[in-house]
């Protein structure tokens, strides 16, 4: 980081969105300027907490704040696509969570008004700055892994409690967290999807969105690698802990996520097996925000209510500190943002375009045109004397 320019920021939707309020305040790049709620005494508990005293319940005029670089996006996913454009459109960077739209027409148009603005846009994906994903992109980067062969990634939640337009979804409607990794290891662009459904959701669901399925699972195919992905994702009905994971096999070594909360990680070099802890990643940030990698520190540690997402989710592998760092450093040439708009709406139309496939009886579904960008595919060759840029006192076979 060489630039001392600090950028103001805003955070519209306070829920989820507060976790990032810390994270701000003590960058040396950010100023935490504003903030937005529709509920007042919401937006005033929270404003009251961190002392943030520009405050605004109404997204349109908060877009009209000059002084606001930045705005950071946490609101529900059906409101995220008509949100992002205008903020591109109102002269300001933007950083949205999952997913980037709910449908591939409103990808298309945060595409074309990113490209039309010539501004930052940043979707905020955790699962590809987890801890996890780190230390596998590292071990894929440094040809420890050797030929990449297939990924599997799952995601499973209950979203019982969770508000009632998540009633019925389809499943592949939200999987930007299961599809991203399975892409971002080693850059690659979803070229087409075929998908299955199976089970049943609750009978007072199934109309809503007309998705009958309690899951849906979906084949990746690669654009230009003959390397694909198996992608499944529910959100009812089914019995199970809460997991995000994913597991990337190799020629010569292969990571499998663990099973259960609490449990260990495997790498495998052939048949070998071995329990693996993976390191932290703290210290590829700024010192000030380095703590805020550890799931808690919104807990007991700073007396704040954590969100369901944050807690269900492990912390999010400690990934909110580098999405919050990565979006600055994107905003002011430093970094290039990661997903950007074009990667961002490939990995969230393969899983609206899986949905598709579900419902058309598994028919193959391609990617259009205009969610590929002309990067290439980081392809590594083995070379096992190349050693992970992290440093750790574990093994990994």
């Amino acid at each position: 980081m060489t630039t001392t320019k600090v950028l103001r920021v805003g955070i519209v939707g306070l829920e989820f969105g507060a976790e990032f309020i810390p994270i701000y305040q003590r960058h040396a790049n950010a100023e935490m300027y504003a903030i937005c709620q529709r509920t007042e005494s919401k937006l005033d508990e929270v404003g009251d907490k961190y002392g943030i005293h520009v405050r605004y319940t109404d997204y349109d005029a908060m877009l009209a704040d000059p002084n606001i670089d930045v705005i950071h996006i946490n609101t529900p996913l059906q409101l995220h696509a008509d949100q992002v454009v205008a903020a591109l459109e109102a002269g300001k960077h933007v950083g949205c969570t999952i997913p980037m739209a709910t449908s591939v027409e409103d990808c298309k148009r945060i595409v074309d008004a990113q490209r039309r603005t010539g501004l930052t846009y940043m979707m905020m994906e955790t699962t590809l700055y987890t801890r996890e994903f780190l230390f596998v992109q590292d071990l894929y980067r440094s040809g420890r892994l050797g030929k990449l062969q297939f990924l599997r990634s799952s995601h499973h939640q209950d979203m019982t409690g969770w508000p009632s337009y998540w009633d019925g979804m389809p499943p592949m409607y939200n999987a930007t967290h299961a599809i991203g990794p399975t892409l971002g290891i080693a850059g690659h662009q979803a070229e087409y999807v075929q998908a299955l459904g199976s089970g049943s959701v609750f009978d007072s669901m199934k109309g809503r969105y007309d998705s009958p399925y309690a899951i849906e699972s979906t084949h990746i195919r690669f654009l230009g690698s003959d390397v694909g992905a198996e992608v499944t994702r529910h959100l009812w009905a089914v019995a199970r802990e809460y997991r995000e994971s994913f597991d990337v096999y190799g020629a010569t070594r292969s990571f499998e996520w663990s099973q259960t909360e609490g449990g260990s990680h495997l790498m495998y070099l052939g048949e070998k097996v071995q329990p693996i802890e993976v390191p932290d990643f703290a210290d590829r940030l700024p010192a000030e925000i380095q703590s805020f990698t550890r799931a808690g520190v919104y807990g007991e540690g700073d007396d704040v209510e954590s969100h369901r997402s944050f807690v269900q989710g492990g912390g999010h592998g400690g990934s909110h500190p580098h999405l919050a760092h990565r979006l600055l450093m994107a905003v002011l040439g430093e970094e290039t943002a990661y997903p950007d708009a074009v990667q961002a709406a490939n990995i969230t139309a393969s899983g609206i375009l899986s949905h598709a496939s579900v419902m058309a009886g598994g028919e193959r579904m391609y990617l259009p045109e205009w969610t590929l960008s002309d990067k290439e595919p980081l392809l590594v060759e083995l070379d096992d004397a190349v050693q992970p840029a992290w440093k750790d006192e574990t093994t990994v076979l």
